[in-house]
């Protein structure tokens, strides 16, 4: 049995990194986020010590490294803000711990470069959550495109998960905490594209609007047209986002993708690889954190041929 910690535990994702803890075994020791409505850790692991202070958290779990090998810090799960991974990987090491980091593993593709010297001195690990590698579907996929290498496929990606006004006033709303949309909600899927298509050769950004991005990617083996978004009144005709919290679309070369099943039971794969020696590190996470940086950065200009059918609607109606 490891001993794990988590930051962030009051969080949207953290229910599911407290379920894959449990379902591996394993024990929660401590947990902390400066919101203390945390009745969640009920369900899972009701002895855990918690903290609103993040300082006590790390004194904490500094007293518990010097009790010895038993008590010590083994993983420590990153639920925590965008803008804060970087310093709560850095605890995770300093404390001898392996760092378990929800995406983006960082903001900035050079953060990268420092934890790769700190992770080598010392002597630890650092894992993020690219839980869509994971997908059976999605593997299925990879292996049939792998066979179809010399391919030049064409991709539309729609993803469209309703946020409340309550969005832009959470740290989420902020693109220096959150990245902005192509960094908070995007990431997974451009990861997802680049392990299924290759490397990136040239991106665009079509629209930028606090509610909504779109533009277009040209990978090794596929052409790419996204679109992400906020606003529920972007979602299909008749979709219900009540009853299924978001729409999720890729299609390619015109055939819908269907992985929507086993979507949430993901997080438990997740840790199951890394305990049992696998699992993705920085050297998976770079090509998309350095796309979504220079999507962040980049003014909105339309250069391709073709735009998303729903940034093309968008742009004719302003």
């Amino acid at each position: 049995m490891k001993n794990f910690a988590i930051t962030g535990v009051a969080g949207y994702i953290a229910p599911r990194h407290l379920r894959a803890i449990k379902e591996t075994g394993n024990n929660l020791v401590a947990a902390v986020d400066p919101n203390d409505s945390v009745g969640i850790l009920d369900s899972y692991f009701p002895n855990t010590s918690f903290f609103t202070e993040f300082e006590r958290f790390d004194r904490h779990l500094e007293k518990l490294r010097r009790k010895g090998k038993d008590q010590k810090l083994d993983y420590l799960s990153i639920c925590s803000p965008n803008h804060l991974h970087d310093a709560h990987i850095r605890l995770a090491l300093r404390l001898g711990a392996k760092a378990i980091c929800e995406k983006p593993l960082v903001m900035n593709p050079w953060n990268l470069d420092q934890l790769e010297e700190l992770e080598h001195e010392s002597n630890s690990k650092i894992y993020t959550v690219l839980q869509l590698r994971l997908h059976p579907v999605l593997i299925n996929l990879k292996n049939e495109l792998t066979r179809k290498s010399s391919t030049k496929h064409k991709v539309e990606l729609t993803y469209i998960a309703p946020r409340g006004l309550w969005y832009n006033f959470s740290w989420k709303g902020s693109v220096e905490k959150s990245g902005g949309i192509a960094t908070n909600i995007g990431i997974h899927f451009f990861d997802l594209l680049i392990w299924l298509f290759g490397k990136v050769h040239r991106s665009e950004v079509h629209i930028s609007q606090k509610d909504c991005m779109g533009g277009f990617i040209e990978l090794e083996n596929a052409n790419i047209n996204w679109f992400l978004s906020i606003n529920k009144n972007h979602l299909p005709a008749g979709f219900n986002y009540q009853d299924t919290p978001s729409f999720r679309s890729i299609k390619i070369d015109g055939k819908e993708i269907e992985f929507t099943k086993g979507f949430t039971d993901l997080h438990t794969k997740t840790y199951e690889d890394i305990l049992d020696g696998g699992g993705f590190g920085i050297k998976e996470s770079r090509p998309s954190i350095q796309l979504v940086y220079e999507i962040r950065n980049q003014p909105a200009a339309i250069k391709s041929g073709t735009l998303h059918p729903l940034t093309d609607k968008i742009l004719k109606d302003k």
